[in-house]
């Protein structure tokens, strides 16, 4: 579903960890992410949908993700909350996060 890491980085890394709570049946916006990240699912079921492909991959509780960089994807939740712990390996002032353009 996701593509070869390449090289991102033209400044010193700076790694930055979060905890993501995913309320129950909600679909995050259509998004892409500018570095590598993965997360780990904590609690409930993910279902990850890629724009370009309508692939789609359903995570459970103590799996990982390796999200996509620079590919259109969002995430869905079914009728329980969805709890990550994502890692993000960036640069200082990188956005975790682009929405997709309108």
């Amino acid at each position: 579903m996701g593509s070869p890491i390449r090289p991102t980085l033209a400044a010193p890394p700076e790694l930055i960890v979060l905890k993501i709570i995913i309320p129950p049946n909600t679909e995050l916006p259509w998004h892409t992410h500018p570095m590598p990240n993965a997360g780990y699912i904590l609690s409930g079921d993910l279902t990850v949908e890629k724009k370009e492909t309508g692939e789609k991959k359903h995570l459970s509780q103590g799996e990982v993700l390796p999200e996509m960089v620079g590919a259109l994807h969002r995430g869905l939740t079914g009728n329980s909350p969805v709890t990550l712990i994502v890692f993000y390996a960036g640069t200082k002032g990188m956005p975790l996060a682009e929405a997709a353009p309108k």
